[in-house]
């Protein structure tokens, strides 16, 4: 077996095996150009030592090359995660994470897995000293994640992260995003409100300022209670929002903040918070301890657009979402909030890029237990590179956040080396065929029904709430349609189609809806009689999905 190395004429550096029995060439690909000329191909022996060096002209298209390894990863010379041998990677490759203006590393550390359920032979610090000193910048965590905070502390005092401490690195502080999330939804009050899911780590009956102060307590003071001035979070998360009723939850009192109101939700107490005001009367120092705010969800894509169209003052500066190469057979995220977040300018997160590792060894159910931990690199039939490119280059994702089971001196096996190496693709690195061939891949895992967590494919809809209105204005008649946006199935919607009495009189393009604010349709017409209108939702496919005749009736 011979080690290949092979550079594009782009200058992108990648790593094969040549298999001296089978003939087979195992390529490990690292967003490629569509066509690699001029090809540097270079052999190495067991010591690592160059042996020859020719030059080739290859032309594998992206598409060949995955339609590729996806046979060979059924059972020839590809391996697992698509690399074979150590891939340094020196700089990290980053983004601008929309109006956050941070600019993240393609990878970042999740705070679950091991973090939070860890195996006794896991030393949880060392994944976080590892992330760091592989220059990952983007770190994640929450109050709900058992330890995960306190692992945190302990890496930060190793790395002089500690506010007020001797040998403080404050510039080093400023160099890296720190994530913390709170799971309750009110502020105040609200916490037995039925229904309404809520959960801390911490004590029962804490609102989501407490939820803040416990993450800096755990993770640059003494876990008591006490942090040290200077302590603070880039952002807090409104943790994993998945019903109306939480939304409804997370926003009351926002418009007026009251101090004398039974119930307060997190957003107004997060404001006070990150502004360093007291209009809730729960932040009565005027602390400043949290840089931003956003949220978090993978169940409902509908539910997470709502939340973002009810922020009419983009207090939302991110937005955490699940995304896998799984997503379009369920309620899909990439055609739906994704490109709501994205028309917001938001900062987006990729989590649940292995399915919460249903992609592989662990149920399709939720983690609870350190053997629920994966701690290897991909498998053979379905190997880890090109599951975290799909997620980087879904359109308008910035990083992605996935958890550590296992690190290793040894580059094959060490997750932390290999999904780094994955993350550095271009936002466009993929084209849509590329895209397709790896959820055909990923399809096969579980049957395609990894994502538990994640709402069941319902289609694309006809737009909703849709309805007619007339008025006679200056001796015209004006008939207004008025909508919200429509959900897309597994095609991005295109536009909107008008009808009227049966026959298509004009179409309204699809944009993503960013508040409540409808889509209006109006017409003049002359005479006086009823119409019957719709309105159809038109995917890229050239699907429809019109909604029932809207009677405008007739004008006496």
């Amino acid at each position: 077996m011979k080690q290949i190395r092979y550079v594009s004429g782009a200058g992108k550096v990648g790593v094969g095996l040549a298999n001296g029995g089978c003939g087979n060439l195992c390529l490990n690909w690292q967003g490629m150009r569509r066509t690699m000329c001029d090809a540097e191909i270079t052999s190495y022996g067991s010591n690592g030592g160059p042996i020859m060096s020719t030059k080739s002209e290859l032309a594998m298209s992206r598409r060949r090359f995955i339609e590729t390894a996806t046979l060979a990863s059924a059972g020839l010379c590809l391996g697992p995660h698509w690399a074979f041998g150590q891939i340094d990677v020196t700089k990290p490759m980053k983004r601008e994470m929309g109006r956050l203006h941070f600019e993240a590393t393609t990878l970042g550390l999740g705070g679950q897995a091991s973090l939070q359920w860890t195996p006794a032979d896991v030393e949880p610090t060392k994944i976080i000293l590892k992330a760091f000193n592989l220059g990952i910048n983007y770190f994640d965590t929450s109050n709900a994640y058992g330890p995960s905070q306190s692992n945190y502390g302990k890496a930060f005092r190793e790395l002089q992260l500690i506010p007020g401490q001797p040998g403080y690195k404050e510039s080093t502080r400023r160099s890296i995003f720190l994530t913390s999330k709170t799971m309750l939804r009110f502020a105040k009050g609200g916490w037995k409100k039925e229904g309404l899911r809520s959960f801390t780590n911490g004590p029962q009956g804490s609102g989501a300022a407490e939820d803040v102060k416990r993450s800096l307590t755990q993770i640059f003071g003494d876990g008591q209670g006490y942090y040290p001035p200077g302590s603070y979070l880039d952002m807090a998360l409104i943790h994993n929002l998945t019903t109306r009723e939480e939304i409804e939850a997370v926003y009351e009192g926002l418009a007026k903040p009251d101090p004398h109101a039974e119930n307060i939700g997190a957003l107004a107490a997060l404001i006070d918070y990150r502004d360093g005001t007291n209009l809730t009367g729960l932040n009565p120092k005027e602390e400043k301890l949290i840089r931003h705010i956003g949220f978090s969800g993978h169940h409902s894509a509908a539910v997470m657009m709502e939340m973002i169209q009810r922020d009419e003052r983009n207090i939302l500066d991110a937005m955490l979402v699940a995304i896998n190469a799984n997503d379009r057979l369920n309620f899909n995220m990439q055609y739906n909030v994704i490109p709501v977040a994205v028309a917001k300018n938001m900062g987006l997160i990729a989590m649940k890029v292995f399915a919460d590792g249903a992609m592989y060894t662990k149920p399709a159910t939720w983690s609870n237990k350190p053997e629920h931990v994966v701690r290897t690199v991909g498998s053979t039939t379905l190997p880890s590179r090109p599951l975290v490119q799909y997620a980087l280059s879904t359109p308008g994702i910035h990083t992605a956040i996935i958890g550590t089971g296992q690190i290793s001196d040894d580059p094959e096996s060490c997750q932390l080396r290999q999904n780094l190496s994955a993350a550095q693709v271009a936002a466009n690195g993929l084209t849509t065929s590329d895209r397709l061939a790896i959820e055909k891949m990923a399809s096969t895992a579980k049957d395609g029904k990894t994502n538990w967590f994640q709402r069941p494919k319902e289609g694309m809809t006809p737009p909703r709430e849709a309805l007619a209105e007339q008025e006679m204005h200056d001796g015209k008649r004006v008939i207004r349609l008025k909508w919200q946006t429509a959900f897309a199935g597994d095609e991005p919607i295109a536009r909107y189609e008008i009808w009227r009495d049966h026959r298509k009189i004009s179409e309204v393009s699809h944009q993503p809806q960013i508040s409540r604010k409808p889509f209006v349709f109006e017409e003049v017409i002359d005479d006086r009689a009823a119409h019957n209108y719709q309105v159809a939702t038109v995917d890229t496919a050239g699907r429809n999905a019109p909604t029932a005749e809207l009677l405008v009736p007739n004008v006496r």
